[in-house]
């Protein structure tokens, strides 16, 4: 990489370099002369040093002269790391040597590998962590030694990360330095295959204009920047539209930029190929083209699904990889899902056997080292259509090494089990766990810890050839997925309870043997509680999100809990009791103000319907002390989410604002925002709710006005003695909240208040009620 001209930015003790720090003339990881072509050939130079040397540097800064980059060949076509050295002595950040004293020597098969060695070494040697929430690199002034060479090998070739739905209910608005912060976050923790979807609709807008599609006509099929998961895989068009050049241009560039990143640890990013959805004008343009209308049943218009025999469609996808190619290069990985929560036309097995066929050929006639990467959900989401036959079918058709199958689901929803290993295929296992981008304490950490490596011993698994991440939102909930991570580098199950310790440790640091001992018990009982959970999809949402109502749950909002909230009370005493011990921690920080969150929001509930019991008896006194506690509950949410930068609508309005360069493009984003985080589309939306966020902003500017409301219809009802009008309050809700959704007012972007002593404050205020 060209050091020169560069600038660094630190955060939280990690730097991070400029936009300006990769050339732009290179493309894809290729110079501009050889767009189109396969990234260099790695084996003749395994490792960038380059890019691996400023990596060091974002990472531990001025200490990075301590550390030596080494190569070792990867055993049995697998990642390795080694790493050794180091002690009394060690090299200064000048590189000048102190005493007889080593470097610590980071050495691996590939960037991905040397990165990973590093973590290792951060963990295990430092106690440091880095996570999405939090993070500890308070480095001690000489780094401690290696005295025993460590080995690691990964028993997987792939480590696969992402979900189509984590770029836009997460990453919708990073700029390139929050993307470099996550693609060092994914060369850390050892992932080598990442889904990179950014940047399509300039591909898509290049292919349909070489066909005579006007900007018109493809305005009425790109959506809004919130929802292009949904665009790219076949559900709606235009939703959240029309989309500016600017973007299409600029997030063009950004991908580029992301993909030269990733490829410089060695990573093989996944990029997307045609699966048939076709801009409406399609059929006017194309009358005798076979084109399925299919609607998503989800308030939406109906899409144009291309069907797969049809000679266009292998002609489509041929100028679709060949565009995307000359901008991106390519690793020959590409991900279709060509009926993604939507039902074939036909159930026949010669049907959906020429149907893939013809998939894979649109692929293979640009590249015929393609290689279909196609996610498993559709087997489980539409499990009363893909039976057996129909699996076989469409699997089949594809010869074995040209296919992967993302197992998405696997830690509760397992398809493999039931598909023979996918009849042959390669095939990855994957934790899903988060659904929408909720924010709700849970998960099954047991699972994480185990089922990885006992599925891999497991004869009946066939070619499982890696492990992933497939969340549909990211940044909640590190402690489950760094214990997923450590699966990476071994073939065993994870001991849950002594890797809690290390990670208390390594995320806190030492806070005293008396407080070390609370706080790692008190993981324990999060680890059987919250993180004991069911195979349901995702975690319990709080009443205080729901569109208000007596009911304890409405759709989208489920709010029983699969574990005892007394625990859960438990592990917040002994969270808020040794707070001064931890205050200094970032991480310890967030956990508590995560902990605090969802003892409040659980709380809410028992509230809720206290409200409700004496509103129908007619205990006018106790309704209004039990709503009057209600609304404060809100506030004090509100204001104690406000000490944590993770928990900000501002933020969120913000990062969407600041990708606009007009402002009707920043208004564009800003309702895009809003929206997909409440209605998820118009006012009658049926999925309304379905991305709630408890954030600092959110309760106070959305669901807090709507229970006063709510509480404004009851106390009308009191008075006169009638029964609510609830037709002409859910009018009135359903006007007010897409006035809000369009609506521009100002939340705060900064953190405000003491994380610490605001919980601490709530702790005393509430534990005696629970």
């Amino acid at each position: 990489m060209n050091m020169k001209g560069m600038k660094w930015f630190f955060w939280a003790g990690v730097s991070f370099v400029c936009l300006n720090c990769f050339s732009r003339e290179r493309v894809g990881g290729e110079d501009k002369g050889a767009a189109g072509k396969e990234p260099p050939d790695r084996e003749a130079e395994p490792l960038d040093r380059g890019a691996l040397n400023a990596f060091l540097q974002r990472i531990v800064g001025d200490k990075a002269g301590q550390f030596e980059i080494a190569y070792i060949a990867p055993e049995n076509g697998k990642d390795v790391f080694e790493l050794e050295g180091g002690a009394a002595g060690a090299r200064g950040g000048g590189g000048k040597v102190a005493g007889a004293g080593r470097r610590i020597v980071l050495r691996g098969s590939s960037g991905v590998s040397v990165a990973a060695a590093l973590n290792y070494y951060l963990k295990n040697y430092c106690h440091c962590l880095i996570t999405w929430n939090g993070t500890n690199l308070h480095l001690p002034g000489v780094l401690p030694g290696v005295t025993e060479r460590i080995h690691k090998r990964t028993p997987y070739q792939y480590r696969y990360y992402l979900n189509y739905c984590t770029f836009n209910y997460s990453m919708a608005w990073w700029d390139w330095q929050r993307w470099q912060k996550e693609i060092d976050w994914m060369a850390l923790n050892g992932i080598n295959m990442p889904l990179a979807l950014t940047g399509e609709e300039a591909i898509w807008q290049e292919v349909y204009r070489s066909m005579g599609f006007s900007t018109g006509e493809l305005d009425r099929f790109f959506s809004g920047p919130a929802y292009f998961s949904w665009l790219w895989m076949g559900n709606i068009d235009a939703w959240g539209g029309p989309l500016p050049e600017h973007w299409k241009d600029s997030h063009k560039e950004l991908q580029q930029k992301i993909l030269h990143a990733e490829r410089a640890f060695g990573m093989k990013p996944v990029l997307p190929a045609f699966t048939g959805h076709v801009p409406p004008s399609f059929k006017d343009r194309y009358p005798a083209a076979k084109i399925k209308k299919t609607n998503w049943d989800a308030g939406f218009e109906d899409v144009y699904i291309l069907d797969p025999s049809d000679p266009l469609f292998e002609e489509i996808g041929k100028k679709f990889l060949e565009a995307q190619t000359r901008a991106f290069g390519t690793d020959h990985l590409y991900s279709a899902d060509t009926f993604n929560e939507n039902v074939p036309p036909a159930s026949d097995s010669s049907y959906l056997d020429g149907m893939s066929k013809k998939v894979f050929a649109s692929m293979a006639l640009a590249d015929p080292k393609a290689v279909w990467v196609m996610q498993g959900w559709m087997f489980h989401y539409n499990a009363a259509y893909w039976k057996p036959a129909q699996i076989k079918a469409l699997l089949n058709a594809v010869p074995n090494d040209h296919m992967i199958l993302l197992d998405l689901y696997s830690e509760s929803h397992p398809v493999w089990n039931r598909t023979d290993a996918y009849y042959g295929k390669p095939w990855i296992w994957n934790m899903l766990h988060n659904f929408g981008g909720n924010i709700s304490l849970w998960g099954r950490m047991s699972h994480a810890a185990a089922d990885p490596s006992q599925t891999l011993q497991d004869p009946a698994a066939g070619r499982m050839v890696g492990i992933g991440l497939t969340p549909e939102g990211i940044e909640q909930n590190p402690a489950l997925y760094q214990l997923m991570l450590e699966n990476v580098w071994r073939d065993s199950p994870v001991d849950v309870s002594a890797w809690l310790r290390a990670y208390a440790l390594q995320r806190y640091g030492d806070g005293g043997a008396a407080a070390d001992s609370a706080i790692g018990e008190a993981w324990r009982i999060l680890e059987a509680s919250v993180y004991s959970g069911g195979p349901g999809e995702g975690g319990n949402e709080s009443i205080i999100v729901a569109r208000p109502t007596f009911e304890k749950s409405i759709d989208r909002v489920l709010t029983k809990l699969d574990y005892d909230p007394g625990k859960l009370v438990t592990a917040w005493d002994l969270f808020v009791k040794n707070a001064a011990a931890f205050s200094h921690s970032d991480g310890f920080q967030y956990d508590l103000v995560d902990i605090s969150r969802q003892v409040l929001a659980n709380y809410a509930s028992p509230l809720q319907q206290k409200i409700a019991g004496a509103w129908r008896l007619k205990e006018t006194a106790a309704y209004r002390e039990y709503s009057r506690q209600f609304l404060d509950l809100l506030e004090d949410m509100d204001r104690l989410l406000a000490t944590r930068h993770d928990f900000l609508l501002g933020r969120w309005i913000k990062e969407a604002r600041a990708n606009g360069v007009t402002a009707s493009e920043q208004d564009l984003y800003e309702l895009n925002a809003r929206d997909i985080i409440t209605l998820w589309g118009d006012k009658e939306s049926g999925l309304r709710e379905y991305s709630c966020r408890q954030w600092s902003g959110l309760i106070a500017g959305y669901y807090k006005p709507r229970w006063e409301m709510f509480f404004h219809y009851l106390d009308q009802s009191l008075v006169s003695g009638k029964e609510p009008d609830w037709k002409a309050f859910d009018r009135e809700v359903k006007d007010w909240e897409w006035k809000w959704v369009n609506s521009h007012d100002r939340y705060d972007a900064l953190e405000k208040g003491n994380a610490v002593l605001v919980a601490v404050e709530l702790y005393n205020k509430y534990r005696k009620n629970l």
